[in-house]
């Protein structure tokens, strides 16, 4: 069976290393006059060390959804730092924080986001493509990372000829083969039925047990009960932070 091989491992997990760290970070969006039109983040602070497994949770309007664009580096803070993976992303140009962003993060959208035109093997090769890696091991990257996810015997289909849980498994597989030092989900399962859910939970259990550091934005509390900690906002701020054996 084909394993992640991950640059995160349990040891560095139980040694506190860290992935993400936020302090006091803030995030503020202003009106075209400038005025103040909602702090979403009112000073966060959030340790993510690697190996752990962190569901971050909060009701419409708590702030999870901007935490989440922060912490995957597609918004900026107004305020504060964020260091990921020991850099902190605050004094990084557009161009280099995307190139960062890139080999670090992986990131698995509820609409799976796949284009419709290539093979999914060609899907799970793109982020290779702006990494310039040649095209022959592009393929062979993604092959294996498809292996991984249980696709192996899909390479050469479209994503319209797959269901919705091969499809998430597609962007699972894309999300990972860039070899990231987190993957991120921002409710992974939400357009999928129980059962296939369930399947793709399976997945994300098999990864963490393998060493894979996982963020995962959910308002279902059966899903954040898989994870080993359960983050959650209210009013912009950490209302709890709870880790359970």
């Amino acid at each position: 069976m084909t394993t992640l091989a991950p640059t995160t491992t349990i040891d560095e997990a139980a040694g506190g290393v860290p992935v993400a760290e936020l302090r006091a970070l803030r995030k503020t969006y202003f009106k075209p006059d400038g005025t103040v039109m909602v702090e979403a983040l009112k000073g966060v602070d959030l340790v993510v060390n690697r190996g752990e497994y962190v569901a971050i949770m909060g009701s419409s309007g708590s702030g999870k959804s901007t935490l989440m664009n922060v912490l995957g580096c597609l918004d900026r803070p107004t305020d504060g730092l964020y260091l990921l993976d020991g850099e902190d992303i605050g004094v990084m140009s557009d161009e280099t924080l995307s190139a960062y962003r890139g080999r670090k993060i992986g990131f698995v959208f509820q609409a799976f986001n796949l284009i419709p035109e290539l093979r999914i093997d060609e899907n799970v090769a793109v982020p290779l493509f702006y990494q310039n890696v040649p095209k022959p091991e592009r393929l062979r990257r993604a092959a294996e990372m498809l292996g991984l996810v249980g696709l192996a015997d899909r390479l050469d289909h479209r994503p319209r000829e797959l269901s919705g849980g091969q499809q998430q498994r597609v962007a699972i597989a894309r999300a990972l083969v860039t070899k990231p030092v987190v993957l991120m989900a921002d409710e992974p399962t939400g357009n999928l039925d129980s059962k296939t859910g369930k399947a793709i939970l399976e997945l994300f259990d098999r990864l963490h047990a393998e060493g894979m550091t996982i963020l995962m934005v959910t308002h279902d509390d059966s899903v954040a009960a898989r994870c080993r900690r359960i983050v959650r906002l209210a009013d912009g701020v950490v209302a709890s932070d709870v880790r359970r054996s």
